[in-house]
């Protein structure tokens, strides 16, 4: 199947984050099966979705990690020009829910397992497919740790978020968090009788805010939003509940543990009669340039563009480099057009995909050392 073929079929699977990804996993791992490729799947705790880990080729050291994820965001209250989930070509232009972000990606990892199979290849290309990257990359860390327990340890991973086929080596975290505070709610009349769970609440809010506008003064990349704040019941009552939402997105692990202090100063000490639950409801680390040199010289070495970028998107990156693996990020399409309505990746997008995984098939045919062999060139 080409890649175009599979696209079609990928983005006929409705894989919104609040659905199951089942159906289009199976697929896939039958697709794959079909190959004689090797299939392992991750599944959640309550086995509603599910990651899946592939292997081409030798069982052995010095691999390379094609990582996506296989959710895509709704397209509720969003104006399409046709039905989200039939890929429709347009121009040169292929719309349809996750064209970009990130089915054309899997499409050409998956058209291009053919042509592999064919070859013995010399080093292993690993296939990491995740679920819920959409609502906080709820699924990697399971597949990372499979990964880590039962492969031999990959030389790196490219995560193919859309960059344009650019070689993205840095973004920021993200931490998305949420403090339930508690206090006594009694008539407004005699409020020391009870104790206000908004008055430490807004004290939160107000050292985030305050913290935020030191980034900004400071010229820092970290950012800070409250997203949400609901508590109270009525005028007259005093309080007793008030749940705070908000995230911060550092970018490296100093600014994340001054956020971590400035916030536990904040939870310390809480007014008599008033506690706290406060908990990480999502957590995706930073990619750094630390250690990324093997991903950054391989991905140009197949054909991904220069200079290097610095993206404002988070991805699933962070987690395979926090195990030791050299990572970057490259993938077909725009991140413009990511979560939009009438979402289209380009043709000529999608063909430089398909290159990419030509030379891919070439590094894994090839000894260490060596460029590409004659028998397999790059188109």
């Amino acid at each position: 199947m080409t890649t175009i073929e599979i696209l079609r079929t990928l983005v006929a699977f409705d894989t919104t984050s609040h659905r199951s990804n089942l159906d289009l996993i199976h697929w896939i791992a039958d697709y794959l099966a079909v190959h004689r490729v090797k299939v392992h799947l991750v599944h959640s705790e309550d086995g509603g979705k599910a990651n899946l880990l592939a292997s081409i080729g030798p069982d052995t050291v010095g691999g390379m990690v094609l990582s996506g994820h296989t959710d895509v965001v709704p397209v509720a209250d969003q104006k399409w020009s046709s039905d989200p989930f039939t890929l429709v070509e347009r121009d040169g232009r292929f719309h349809g829910r996750g064209a970009a972000d990130m089915k054309g990606f899997i499409s050409a990892c998956l058209s291009a397992v053919p042509s592999w199979q064919l070859r013995s290849l010399s080093r292993p290309i690993y296939f990491a497919f995740s679920y819920d990257e959409e609502i906080g990359c709820l699924g990697v860390p399971q597949l990372v740790n499979r990964l880590k327990t039962q492969v031999e340890a990959p030389a790196l991973a490219i995560i193919g978020e859309p960059t344009e086929m650019r070689i993205g080596v840095r973004h920021r975290g993200f931490f998305g968090h949420r403090a339930l505070f508690s206090g006594l709610p009694v008539h407004s009349s005699d409020p020391s009788l009870g104790a206000s769970a908004i008055e430490p609440a807004a004290y939160l809010v107000t050292c985030l805010a305050g913290l935020r506008r030191s980034f900004a003064r400071q010229g820092s990349e970290a950012t800070l939003n409250i997203g949400r704040i609901d508590g109270g019941t009525a005028i007259n009552i005093v309080p007793g509940c008030c749940e705070v939402l908000w995230e911060f997105r550092p970018q490296d692990e100093a600014a994340a543990e001054l956020v971590r202090d400035a916030v536990r100063d904040a939870l310390t000490n809480l007014p008599a009669g008033v506690t706290v639950e406060a908990v990480q409801v999502a957590g995706v680390p930073a990619l750094s340039t630390r250690n990324n040199d093997a991903a950054v010289s391989v991905a140009r070495e197949l054909g991904a563009l220069w200079p290097e970028a610095d993206l404002p998107f988070g991805t699933e990156a962070g987690f395979f480099q926090q195990v030791g693996i050299s990572t970057v990020v490259c993938g077909p399409g725009s991140i413009a057009q990511a979560h939009q309505p009438d979402e289209w990746i380009s043709a000529t997008q999608l063909q430089a995909a398909d290159r990419f995984m030509q030379s891919a098939g070439a590094w894994a045919l090839s000894e260490p050392g060596i460029r590409h062999p004659p028998s397999f060139q790059t188109a």
